[in-house]
């Protein structure tokens, strides 16, 4: 089988980091044809320092990494630096990157590659907020129709939300971006908190990364044992749920999630409520279904794959 053509979007974080190790890990599954950041949870300065960090661990340094957007649209950037640490990989100890950014713009990388492929060919993975997919959309209305698909981070329904009490983090700091993205056509996959806080880092999982004895192995360790100490207080919870890995083990093993095709739209007028995935899970209204919205995952299967594939790094 083919591996499919993805473009990693993202704001380094820790998890952002795992999700990017596992997509590098499994070259038979995806091609990474670029690594394209946004400010988020941390400022865009350090999301491209972290997303090269990541390459360089991963020993891939030939991989593109662009600077994209460094606001919201319309609002002031809100950042996260009290659960992902200073600068955004806290953690491990890792080198400062020696390789270079990519020349131009992550927003003209994007539509230039979505229109240098054949339609249905090229697949979108924003970890973080939806600027730099929204501002691609809005120069290059055409390249909508060209999206394979878009498969997410982000949002919530049945777990509410984690920066504010019905807004998950991604949506809420550029939730214009999201009404954008979710409004274009294209087809989106969504892994909201309902399916990611279910994929905890239990203690007996963070061993099996830390057992895999290499850098990358150790590294994941120590950014998970970092970023679990947020969630472990805020939920009670035995360990800290790895967000964005499920969307690159979406991209090669979807038989690990379930859910349900389903309308979501994003709330963008009420600062009560703002960032809110409005997601009609139960078909209460007659707005056309635009997202397969997942609230399941087999998280042994999970952790599985991500120990097995890390190991090969």
């Amino acid at each position: 089988m083919t591996p499919r053509k993805i473009i990693i979007d993202t704001d380094p974080g820790q998890d952002d980091a795992v999700a990017i190790l596992l997509a590098l890990a499994s070259p038979e599954d995806v091609e990474v044809l670029g690594i394209t950041c946004v400010a988020g949870n941390v400022p865009l300065d350090l999301t491209t320092r972290n997303a090269r960090i990541v390459c360089e661990l991963a020993g891939k340094t030939d991989v593109k990494v662009f600077a994209g957007c460094d606001r919201p649209l319309g609002r002031a950037l809100v950042t996260a630096e009290h659960v992902h640490g200073k600068t955004g990989l806290d953690g491990p100890d890792l080198p400062e990157p020696t390789m270079p950014l990519a020349d131009g713009h992550a927003v003209d990388f994007i539509i230039e590659t979505l229109r240098n492929h054949a339609p249905g060919t090229v697949t979108l993975c924003p970890l973080g907020p939806l600027t730099n997919i929204a501002t691609a959309l809005t120069k290059a209305p055409d390249i909508a129709g060209r999206i394979a698909k878009i498969v997410l981070m982000g949002g919530g329904y049945f777990d509410g939300g984690n920066i504010t009490p019905v807004a998950e983090f991604n949506i809420y700091v550029d939730p214009q971006a999201a009404d954008i993205v979710f409004k274009s056509g294209a087809p989106i996959v969504v892994m909201p908190l309902d399916v990611t806080h279910k994929a905890l880092v239990t203690a007996a999982r963070n061993d099996a990364f830390r057992g895999i004895g290499s850098p990358v192995g150790i590294a994941v360790a120590q950014m998970t044992e970092f970023f679990e100490r947020f969630d472990k207080e805020k939920y009670g919870s035995e360990g800290a749920p790895l967000h964005d890995p499920c969307v690159t083990a979406y991209l090669i093993r979807p038989e690990l999630f379930t859910g349900r095709h389903i309308n979501v739209e994003i709330e963008t007028t009420s600062e009560l409520t703002m960032g809110m995935t409005v997601a009609d899970w139960w078909g209460v209204t007659d707005r056309v279904p635009n997202a397969t919205f997942m609230n399941e995952i087999d998280a042994d299967g999970f952790f599985s794959l991500m120990t097995e594939r890390l190991a090969r790094l």
